[in-house]
């Protein structure tokens, strides 16, 4: 007959009073560890007891139980009951909720140990969830605080972790969703835009938890964004826009969720700025956010001086003058130091200096005939821009013909305003809406757009222009050379210098006035453009100017006719080989400007194909690999990421040089070529130039194959 397994039988509990336990020196735990005993008795004191003291009889040399009892496990209970006692919070002869065990299957250390031991802390998602269940029950942040004993920014964090989509908190609890995942995602309150974003990236080789921040705020706008700064996150929270914040990563306030309502408010409260701005007596003003490089070409600007003094103002002037030169001429002559004497003509100092510190004001007669332009600079604040009178708003002498028209306004002029009241937003309805559209994607590397070769040369044409009002000597044989071929090549064209001061503008390219070399140019050119006088007196002007203050001009006056933009209606090879060559002179490089390719410059405007192949050429076949699976989009920002100080530039921009370079100097093209850090080739024209070039050739046309190699190692 088989015998029968033998039923477990579990120690039973008891009630015992307090004091008639003691604790056991073969407790294993030694070292103090984890929560205060301090804080564990204020917890007893709150909830009870939630788990038994696990005791033993005491025995006396006979074997016979005493009466009293060993704690050898629950040593940390044990000691926060004694606290209690001792701060007379509990009696000490409390009932207190004991295992009692009588066998000696295990001993006492063996006890303490299992019980330390086989022990397993709670999955972060279930404190996640409990926090959030304390929450829901109506407790508060700081007192969930105050009960587990962590601060309230981290109840903050794992409330905010909890109410991450239940679809991707399954996936955590799975352990296919990391924490550091699980943190990105709790960005945005989107539970499907999460689940969406995890879709995109689980099947993709870029999981990291920056991309995931990426991909959920990229419709959004950042919080240090000029727009969001000129309106302000209350105005922006108080219209009913949220802001996304991050957990984990500073995140320089956040991301303003609602783009569209941002720039809703933008445009209301330029509005409401350039009407406040206008009515101090100005004929117009137009507000945008930016605007096109060049825009006010064609128009005469003045400038505001320094207020007037009155009679009252103009003899305490001369009084105080008079005073401080008579008392600074004693004072030169005293033999001894008078603290007194500096201390007063410190005093009559700081009031001179007053009355040359004059506010600056515009004549009422220019600001009834001028206007201003608005916009945010990078900062966030106002921009204004004032003192620019139009050509149509010249003064002008009466004629028969003005008499028949009083309307003094050119119906046909791009800046009429109608009903606007002499302030335009942006140049459009504020609501206005764009119609830009996605272009089909196309098969194979194509030649890039005519439009995109012509914006790039742009670019091109604005920074070669700048290097070359930096170096007088250059710009004075590049004029000359010009003249000579006007003057003994009747017919010659090859220069890139119109110098009949032709300066276009470029104002079709966007984005292009908050270029570095843009606002170099501008700063220049209105610094001249204050110390101008009137046309009659030009000429005395520029002979009593020193020869350098003449140089710098007759250079800035030079660069603005530069022009090397390719066009595909003239693309003029020799002229722009001739711009390639002043370049290559003036050691000029686009890299070393600070160009590098962007989404808005470059990557979102080419095709698929050539995204890959600049990455490719940058950064070698395995980067490219990483994104030729993507969407268009998606590939343009991941592309720009990697080709970050790659020095990578595309055909437009990179120089070529030919033989004149070499003639011009010889030593110069060699160390230029020889230099790493200016990414010139010394060859011809590239394929997109050149009137016989095969177009479908692939080939790069920058670097060689050590430094191609020497970026894949970099990589």
């Amino acid at each position: 007959m088989a015998k029968a397994n033998q039923k477990i039988v579990l120690d039973q509990s008891e009630n015992i009073p307090f004091h008639l336990i003691e604790l056991s020196q073969k407790n294993v735990r030694r070292i103090k560890n984890g929560v205060s005993i301090e804080d564990l008795a204020d917890d007893i004191a709150l909830r009870g007891l939630l788990q038994s003291l696990n005791v033993r009889p005491s025995r006396d040399s006979d074997g016979k139980e005493t009466g009293r009892y060993e704690a050898p496990a629950g040593g940390r209970r044990y000691s926060a009951l004694e606290l209690l006692v001792k701060q007379k919070r509990m009696a000490k002869n409390q009932p207190t909720p004991c295992v009692v065990k009588r066998t000696d299957t295990t001993s006492m250390e063996d006890d303490s140990l299992a019980e330390n031991t086989h022990r397993e802390n709670l999955h972060p998602l279930d404190q996640f969830r409990a926090f959030k269940t304390l929450s829901d029950q109506g407790l508060g942040i700081e007192e969930i605080a105050a009960r587990y004993l962590v601060s309230a920014n981290t109840v903050q964090h794992r409330l905010k972790l909890a109410s991450v989509s239940p679809k991707l908190l399954d996936l955590y609890e799975q352990d296919e969703v990391k924490l550091e995942q699980l943190h990105a995602f709790a960005i945005s309150k989107d539970h499907s835009r999460q689940e969406q974003v995890w879709d995109r990236v689980s099947n993709s080789h870029m999981q990291e938890p920056y991309y995931i921040r990426r991909l959920l705020t990229e419709t959004t706008v950042r919080a240090d964004d000029r727009r969001a700064v000129y309106v302000g996150a209350d105005a922006y929270e108080a219209a009913g826009g949220g802001i996304l914040r991050d957990l984990i990563e500073p995140d320089a306030g956040g991301w303003f969720q609602d783009a569209a309502l941002l720039e809703q408010l933008v445009f209301d409260k330029l509005k409401v700025d350039a009407e406040a701005f206008r009515i101090d007596g100005w004929k117009w003003v137009e507000a945008a956010i930016s605007f096109p490089y060049g825009h006010t070409n064609g128009m005469r600007r003045v400038y505001a001086e320094p207020e007037e003094l009155n009679t009252e103002e103009l003899a305490r002037h001369d009084a105080v003058k008079a005073e401080y030169d008579k008392l600074d001429a004693e004072y030169a002559e005293a033999e001894d130091a008078d603290e007194e004497i500096e201390n007063k003509l410190d005093q009559l100092g700081s009031e001179l200096d007053a009355f040359s510190d004059r506010p600056q004001v515009y004549d009422p007669a220019h600001k009834a005939i001028s206007g201003a332009f608005i916009t945010l600079a990078a900062n966030g604040q106002l921009q204004i821009d004032a003192g620019f009178i139009r050509p149509e708003d010249e003064p002008r002498a009466e004629t028969d013909e003005d008499n028949d028209d009083d309307t003094g306004e050119d119906r046909d002029s791009p800046h009429s305003y109608d009903d606007s009241h002499g302030v335009v937003v942006n140049g459009r309805p504020v609501n206005g809406t764009s119609d830009a559209a996605e272009e089909p994607e196309e098969e194979g590397i194509k030649p890039l757009p005519d439009r995109l070769v012509s914006d790039l040369t742009a670019q091109k044409t604005l920074a070669l222009r700048n290097a070359l009002a930096g170096d007088v000597d250059i710009a004075f044989v590049a004029v000359l050379h010009a003249l000579v071929l006007q003057v003994f090549y009747r017919f010659a064209k090859d220069s890139c210098l119109e110098i009949s001061m032709i300066s276009n503008s470029f104002g079709q390219v966007h984005g292009l006035a908050e270029t570095p070399w843009a606002k170099e140019i501008t700063e220049r050119h209105e610094a001249w453009d204050r110390d101008m006088p009137d046309s009659d007196n030009l000429w005395a002007f520029l002979l009593g100017l020193d020869e350098d203050s003449r140089k710098a001009l007759f250079a800035h006056c030079a660069s603005l006719s530069l022009n090397a933009v390719v066009e595909p209606w003239n693309r003029r090879p020799g002229a722009l080989a001739h711009a390639d060559a002043i370049a290559a002179t003036l050691q000029f490089d686009m890299v070393a400007t600070g160009w590098e390719p962007t989404v808005d410059n470059y990557l979102g405007r080419v095709t698929k194909a050539r995204i890959v192949q600049a990455v490719r050429e940058a950064r070698g076949e395995d980067s490219a690999q990483l994104i030729d699976h993507m969407k268009k989009d998606l590939m343009a920002r991941e592309a720009a990421r990697l080709l970050e100080g790659s020095n990578w530039l595309p055909e437009p921009l990179r120089l070529e040089t030919g033989g004149a370079v070499a003639d011009i100097d010889d030593e110069l093209a060699g160390d230029m070529s020889a230099d790493p850090a200016l990414d010139v080739d010394v060859g011809e024209l590239p394929a997109f130039l050149a009137e016989d070039a095969d177009p479908s050739s692939n080939e790069p046309v920058t670097g060689t194959d050590e430094k191609a190699e020497s970026l894949q190692a970099a990589e």
